[in-house]
């Protein structure tokens, strides 16, 4: 059984300061900004940070919308935003498995998405097939999509501090330089 889908199910924390991750999974500077936010909100303390992450897709990421809409159907789940969580880390941690080499060769030439899905489940333990296949995952992946638009984002990762743009932050900072910046 899936519940509705909201833009908060990829939300941590309850703190008045907002950080945003515009994150494309495959990106492996994505997924250097993805591993730190356990780290994040452990140091900075979730009831003085929000931390939400905002998924990218970006075309040259050959399965991004794929591998987004897998992330987004798995946070429909009884599990919410920790399998969805669980989704991302796997993408993280096994990029090369969702990925072209050079954005347009290698094995994952001949893999379908059913075969991008069996893999995410397999490497995630979420069991994600019929959810992905939800007509109305249509909507909350062009929301997402929208919602970078309208912000100016054109890549990933790129951070929103309080509702701004802030190009001093990148994924190669530390969690210490982060929670520094986001709480003064």
């Amino acid at each position: 059984m899936t519940k509705p889908y909201t833009a908060e199910a990829l939300s941590w924390g309850h703190g008045p300061a907002l950080f945003e991750m515009f994150l494309e999974p495959t990106c492996p500077f994505s997924g250097k900004a993805f591993n730190k936010l356990d780290g994040l909100l452990a140091q900075a303390g979730p009831d003085r940070i929000t931390v939400k992450i905002r998924l990218q897709s970006q075309p040259w990421h050959m399965f991004s919308g794929v591998v987004i809409r897998a992330i987004l159907a798995a946070s429909t789940l009884p599990e919410g935003k920790a399998a969805a969580k669980a989704v991302m880390k796997a993408v993280a941690d096994h990029r090369e498995e969702f990925e072209f080499e050079h954005h347009a060769g290698g094995p994952n030439m001949d893999a379908t998405p059913a075969q991008i899905v069996t893999r995410l489940e397999a490497y995630s333990g979420i069991a994600l097939a019929d959810a992905f296949a939800l007509p109305e995952l249509q909507a909350e992946v062009k929301w997402h999509a929208k919602y970078a638009r309208q912000n100016g984002i054109h890549v990933s990762p790129t951070f929103m501090v309080n509702g701004l743009i802030d190009p001093k932050l990148s994924s190669g900072d530390s969690v210490e330089t982060w929670v520094s910046h986001l709480l003064t």
